[in-house]
């Protein structure tokens, strides 16, 4: 049987991308083989998209999902307590590949544990006032390169350039340039995930951010949806930001990036 790595614990870095690349031996500790005890869809929220209203955008090998490439990279599994589960995962990804998952906390012999990051998980509450911003403008394809210009100069999370089409995005522009930013990213069936929330560094301090947060949240309430978010655990000023707005942590989970077994090419017929 499988044995895996525990990848809990504390003082992890935040975030994947500010982990440096890992090559540690697994540790050894047996999967139970018993029934998923995750139930709530936000507990599992990737997995729950792409088996709910993304559905249409999956990639799928039996019990293991993944959006494309060029959408969002993560991959998730019916449940990562399950042998099977990360059997299916490494016929979809392919031998060698690099995949990134969360929430896992263990992670099978065989497998290498190359970074892992803390996230937490904030619902919004009835406290959470939304209204609609005049001043934003929907955003689409035509945009992704202002978008993606806007998202290397302030680092909100990961966006790819297909990633505008997993919901609405709202845009600030001054004198005709973009300088904030939030739309919708993860969709499990009745809830929606705020993301790529970000402001120009020149615009700092307007409230821009809060007015976009609040009016995004607008349309996934006008929709019958709950909005959630998701945020790097090391991100204080983030997290008390959307404290203040209404939100509360509901909580935290392990995201990693491992490396699938095997050698690049092996599966390949000679």
């Amino acid at each position: 049987m499988a044995q895996p790595v525990d990848v809990r614990g504390g003082g992890a870095p935040p975030t994947l991308e500010d982990h440096p690349p890992t090559h540690r031996p697994l540790q050894h500790r047996a999967f139970t083989g018993r029934a998923p005890e995750r139930r709530h869809p936000l507990d599992n929220a990737v997995w729950a998209a792409l088996t709910g209203p993304h559905a249409h955008l999956a990639e799928r090998v039996g019990l293991a999902a993944r959006y494309p490439a060029d959408v969002y990279a993560f991959a998730a599994l019916a449940d990562p307590a399950d042998p099977a589960a990360w059997a299916d995962l490494r016929r979809l990804a392919g031998p060698g590949a690099t995949v990134r998952i969360k929430p896992v906390d263990h992670v099978p012999d065989g497998w290498t544990l190359l970074r892992r990051g803390e996230g937490v998980q904030l619902v919004a509450t009835e406290a959470l006032r939304t209204a609609p911003a005049p001043e934003a403008e929907p955003l689409g394809p035509a945009d992704v390169p202002e978008i993606l210009d806007l998202v290397a100069r302030t680092r909100p999370g990961p966006f790819l350039a297909r990633t505008v089409e997993l919901g609405a995005y709202l845009g600030i522009r001054h004198r005709g340039r973009l300088i904030a930013l939030a739309g919708e990213r993860l969709r499990p069936a009745g809830w929606t995930e705020i993301s790529a929330v970000c402001t120009d560094p020149g615009h700092r301090g307007r409230g821009l951010a809060t007015r976009l947060v609040r009016a995004v949240a607008h349309g996934v309430r006008e929709r019958g949806d709950t909005p959630f978010l998701h945020a790097a655990a090391g991100n204080t000023q983030a997290i008390r930001l959307y404290e203040s707005l209404g939100f509360a942590l509901r909580r935290r989970s392990a995201i990693v990036a491992v490396r699938t077994p095997g050698t690049p090419g092996e599966d390949r017929p000679l």
